[in-house]
C-alpha cells in the first residue's frame, strides 16, 4: 500500500486496517494476514519494554524496530512513530529524525499534536516525507492530561480538535489518527476532512482503525482500554504451553526419541 492509496481508500469508502508491529516475525504475520498498513509505534515502550509510558522510547530504539519491520515487509505501508523529543525541539531536528526513519525503511512518519507541530508537518511534506498526524489522547502528553483520558468531551475541546485536524490536513498530512475521542466528534472530523482518519477509541465512523498487536492478540493485559477488542487469547495459550513444556521436562517426556539425534 502506498501513501496516495490512503486517500483513494477514503474516496472509495473502503476501510483501512492498521496494526502495530515492532519486529520482523510479527511484521511478516501481519502482512500475510492482508493488513494494509503497519505502524511501528512508540507503544513499544509499554508493551515490549515494560515502561509505564511511551516517553522513555529513544530515537535509536525507533530506528532499530523500524529496520526490523521494514526488512520483513514487502507490501504493507510502514509508518514509524517519531518518539518524544525527536521533533519538539526544532524543525531541523524534526527533518533529520524523520529522514532517518525513512532511511531505516519506513514509508512515512507519525507525530503527535496539533497547532504546535503544524509547521513541522508542512516542512516535512515539502521535503517529500509523508506525515500522519495524531490528535485526541496523545500518549506523549499523558502528564499534561493527568493520565490516559478521553479528549474532546467539551464543546470547546471539540472545536479545537476539529480546527487542528483541518490545520494538519492543510499542512500536508496524508492521514490522521484520532485516539480516545467521542464517536460523534470523530464522525464530524472524518466528514470535514478529505484525508482519511484512523481511529483508536474513536468509534466506527473513522475511515480506518488501528490496534496495538499485543492488545489484539490478547498478549498484553496489564492495561486494557475500553476500545480494545482481543481477537485471540494468546497469553493464556502461551502460559498453558509453557506449563506443559515444564511438566514434560520434569517427567522426562521431552526430549523423546523423535527429538533426539543418533550416531
Amino acid at each position: 500500500m502506498t501513501v496516495p492509496e490512503f486517500a483513494q481508500y477514503k474516496q472509495q469508502g473502503k476501510k483501512i486496517a492498521v496494526v502495530t508491529a515492532y519486529d520482523a516475525l510479527f511484521a511478516k504475520i501481519i502482512e500475510q494476514a492482508g493488513i494494509e498498513a503497519i505502524l511501528v509505534g512508540d507503544s513499544v515502550g509499554m508493551v515490549v519494554q515494560g515502561n509505564p509510558t511511551t516517553l522513555t522510547v529513544t530515537m535509536e530504539e525507533m530506528l532499530y524496530h523500524t529496520r526490523m519491520v521494514a526488512r520483513a515487509t514487502h507490501q504493507a505501508c510502514v509508518i514509524a512513530d517519531l518518539p518524544f523529543l525527536s521533533y519538539q525541539v526544532s524543525v531541523s531536528e524534526t527533518v533529520r529524525n524523520a529522514g532517518r526513519l525513512l532511511q531505516a525503511g519506513a514509508t512515512a512518519v507519525k507525530l503527535e499534536g496539533g497547532d504546535p507541530v503544524v509547521d513541522r508537518v508542512a516542512v516535512l511534506t515539502r521535503m517529500g516525507i509523508p506525515v500522519m498526524g495524531h490528535l485526541g489522547m496523545t500518549p506523549q502528553s499523558v502528564h499534561r492530561y493527568g493520565g490516559y483520558k478521553v479528549q474532546g468531551k467539551s464543546q470547546t475541546q471539540a472545536d479545537e480538535l476539529l480546527a487542528e485536524a483541518k490545520a494538519l490536513e492543510a499542512a500536508g498530512a496524508f492521514a490522521l489518527v484520532l485516539e480516545a475521542v467521542p464517536a460523534q466528534l470523530a464522525r464530524s472530523i472524518t466528514q470535514a476532512l478529505t484525508i482519511p482518519t484512523i481511529g483508536i477509541g474513536a468509534g466506527p465512523s473513522c475511515d480506518g482503525q488501528v490496534l496495538v498487536l499485543y492488545d489484539l492478540l490478547g498478549l498484553f493485559d496489564e492495561f486494557v482500554p475500553k476500545y480494545v477488542k482481543p481477537y485471540a487469547r494468546l497469553k493464556a495459550e502461551a502460559i498453558q504451553a509453557l506449563r506443559q513444556y515444564k511438566e514434560d521436562v520434569e517427567r522426562q517426556k521431552f526430549p523423546a526419541e523423535s527429538e533426539s539425534y543418533h550416531a
